[in-house]
């Protein structure tokens, strides 16, 4: 089903890019403790690894939408850091999987962290019905986007 013009489209996309403007100062302010650590493409990989588990090089690239030549100087750079290693596969000797070391996951969970409190802010800024229909409505818009809810909260750092 297509939402016409009329219908409230227009206003409706117009809040969402201004969400998403508030949702991309949030995320760059949250990235700004780390950025001498990691910058925002080696950030995304330490997240990937932080919601998947371990996983081949070619899996990350996949999941980041990089060439694996990519992808593997990201992981060289943070495996240097100390945010992420190497181990043999238990399938297959030959085969290497990457994952976050504890350092790693401490960023991912500082950023998610700092994150988490800045949109806390502004929810708590909104009276408590706008605060039930936001939630009706970014189920529907994700709903409609395909994008699954996150159900592990506590993983993420959102419990």
């Amino acid at each position: 089903m297509t939402v016409q013009a009329g219908e409230g489209a227009d206003e409706v996309t117009s809040a969402l890019l201004t969400a998403s403007r508030l949702l991309v100062a949030i995320s760059a302010r949250s990235l700004a403790a780390v950025e001498d650590a990691v910058t925002l493409p080696q950030f995304r990989l330490l997240v990937v690894l932080s919601t998947q588990g371990p996983a081949k090089l070619v899996t990350l690239a996949g999941l980041l939408e990089v060439n694996p030549s990519t992808a593997l100087r990201m992981v060289d750079r943070l495996a240097a850091a100390g945010l992420v290693d190497r181990q043999a596969s238990p399938a297959s000797g030959r085969e290497v999987r990457i994952q976050l070391t504890a350092a790693g996951r401490g960023i991912v969970d500082d950023v998610t962290a700092r994150r988490r409190a800045d949109i806390a802010g502004v929810v708590a800024r909104m009276p408590p019905a706008q605060r039930r229909a936001l939630v009706a409505a970014l189920r529907a818009f994700n709903a409609a986007g395909g994008e699954p809810p996150v159900t592990n909260l506590a993983r993420l750092g959102w419990t």
